[in-house]
């Protein structure tokens, strides 16, 4: 059974930082993507950023970029979601998923096939 568990979230004030984790176990696919979405209060869920198992390349949102950045350890069995200069519209429950199906863009929600339970995240300014 495919699990995610996310960790890290909390309160943080504006220009802070915090790390997210994502825990992945119980899958043997050879190529995987996993991704960091995020859905504020009234949003829709989005994309922040993905990290491929096959060459580790990445892809940001343009709200986070040069603010946040992805990595995982070497096996990929934990991804990581550093977040600086954390701003108010940040706030949100933050997941992390994994797909195994391409053809979309990599912020493709639907695309998507097993997801954590969320970690919430509140930027105070």
């Amino acid at each position: 059974e495919v699990q995610l568990v996310e960790s890290g979230g909390g309160w943080v004030q504006a220009g802070g930082s915090l790390r997210l984790s994502c825990a992945a176990s119980g899958f043997t696919f050879d190529d995987y993507t996993i991704g960091w979405f995020r859905r504020a209060p009234g949003k829709e869920r989005e994309g922040v950023s993905c990290i491929s198992s096959s060459d580790g390349s990445t892809n940001y949102a343009d709200s986070v970029k040069d603010r946040f950045t992805i990595s995982s350890d070497s096996a990929m069995n934990t991804v990581y979601l550093q977040m600086d200069s954390l701003k108010p519209e940040d706030t949100a429950v933050y997941y992390c998923a994994l797909r195994y199906r391409y053809g979309s863009s990599w912020d493709t929600v639907w695309t998507y096939d097993y997801w954590g339970q969320g970690t919430q995240v509140t930027v105070s300014s």
